[in-house]
């Protein structure tokens, strides 16, 4: 079709009436396409401007994610039911058994000590998590001593007594599940188990002057399996595996300090007398976790003194020279000495030598509330019955199965 133009442009009137609807047709149409296409871009362009910010809220959502887990490994190190249920509150963690004890199976950032706490915690959910978390380890043709260095580096055990009772058993159990064909029950596996752990100790510690010899440890362990004796081979290799090569003690990832003296027992000043020169210091003193810890400093990051509260007894003294005083002394019929260490001028962790340790308080009231708070913390050790109790039932003459 011929269509005239007039300077490069239509002139329409020229158009017959059918060549006109025509264009008027194609000029809509051109119009409607070109909205549609504006439409296309104005879409488009909000598609990539909601994907760009899925992407950048994808990385905040990353960031904060991270943030929370890293605050939540924090609260556990410093008070570990508080950091799980923070955990669980920001749906970081699912509040059931097996979730919780992969989280402390894998460990990441958390403090050892924390974990063998909440691992001992007597409740139903705790004891159902460390149930899953030894079920983690696999213990399959691994000699004992193997399987308690897998063990005893995954968390700290803990110093209350009863705890430590039930995160062996649980190990016993475990290993014994695993290695069907080596004890006859648990107590047995149960009490070597403490044997060893004490062998490791006596061999390997500077203040054990006598080392007990292969023999010794032979005859430390007769009776235990159902009123028989374990392999003498056995003994000897379990022996040969701890003097050679010692256990590893896990180390922590720095909030030791901050998690043994969160919400201590009580804390204050004090001042104490010196042991060699009976001089007077005032030191803060924080009581936690049956230990009594003593600073030069409030701001001091290690204490210059920590003294176990094990065989510990404390009583009223009266001294000429300061009022409001007690004692902490040796327990009759444990030792001469009290179990304690101190950092000497240099630096260097030393075990102190006292009979007794004389602290005296600012007022009456205040020496009251802390020989009643020490009262409450000292420990008579009750593991050492319990593991008698254990081995008295692992000799037992008589073959039961399995426990």
């Amino acid at each position: 079709m011929n269509v005239p133009y007039i300077n490069d442009t239509f002139n329409i009137n020229e158009l017959s009436t059918d060549q006109q609807k025509l264009l008027i047709e194609i000029r809509r149409r051109k119009a409607e396409l070109l909205l549609e296409i504006q439409q296309l871009k104005d879409e488009l362009s909000e598609v990539v401007s909601e994907m760009e910010n899925m992407d950048s809220n994808d990385d905040s959502k990353n960031q904060t994610k991270a943030k929370q887990i890293s605050i939540g490994r924090k609260k556990f190190n410093m008070d570990p039911k508080k950091g799980i249920e923070f955990l669980v509150e920001h749906g970081l963690l699912n509040h059931n058994e097996a979730d919780v004890a992969a989280f402390l199976y894998k460990g990441e950032g958390l403090n050892k000590t924390a974990i063998g706490d909440y691992l001992g915690e007597r409740n139903d959910f705790n004891e159902r998590v460390l149930r899953e978390f030894v079920s983690l380890h696999d213990f399959t043709d691994l000699i004992l001593v193997q399987a308690l260095r897998q063990f005893l580096w995954s968390f700290r055990l803990p110093g209350e007594a009863q705890k430590i009772d039930r995160m062996m058993e649980c190990f016993a159990e475990r290993y014994c599940q695993l290695n069907p064909n080596i004890f006859t029950n648990t107590d047995t596996c149960y009490v070597l188990s403490f044997a060893i752990i004490m062998l490791n100790t006596s061999l390997h510690n500077p203040s054990v002057k006598d080392k007990p010899s292969v023999e010794q440890f032979i005859q430390m362990n007769r009776g235990i399996n159902n009123g028989g004796d374990l392999p003498r081979e056995l003994l000897i290799s379990l022996y040969d595996s701890i003097k050679t090569e010692p256990f590893k003690i896990p180390e922590d990832d720095g909030n030791d300090l901050m998690h043994t003296f969160f919400n201590p027992d009580k804390e204050g000043w004090l001042w104490k007398q010196g042991g060699r020169y009976k001089s007077w210091k005032r030191r803060w003193f924080i009581l936690n976790d049956n230990c009594l810890y003593y600073f030069e400093y409030t701001t001091d990051k290690e204490p210059r003194g920590i003294i176990p509260l094990e065989n510990i007894e404390v009583r009223e003294v009266s001294d000429r020279h300061k009022p409001h005083c007690f004692e902490l002394y040796a327990a009759p019929g444990t030792t001469d000495f009290i179990k304690a260490c101190k950092t000497d001028s240099e630096g260097k962790v030393v075990e102190g030598k006292h009979t007794v340790y004389r602290m005296s308080a600012a007022t009456a009231e205040e020496k009251d509330e802390w020989t009643k708070c020490l009262k409450q913390s000292i420990s008579h050790n009750p593991f050492y019955d319990m593991l008698a109790a254990r081995k008295k039932k692992a000799q037992k003459n008589s073959v039961h199965g399995r426990s």
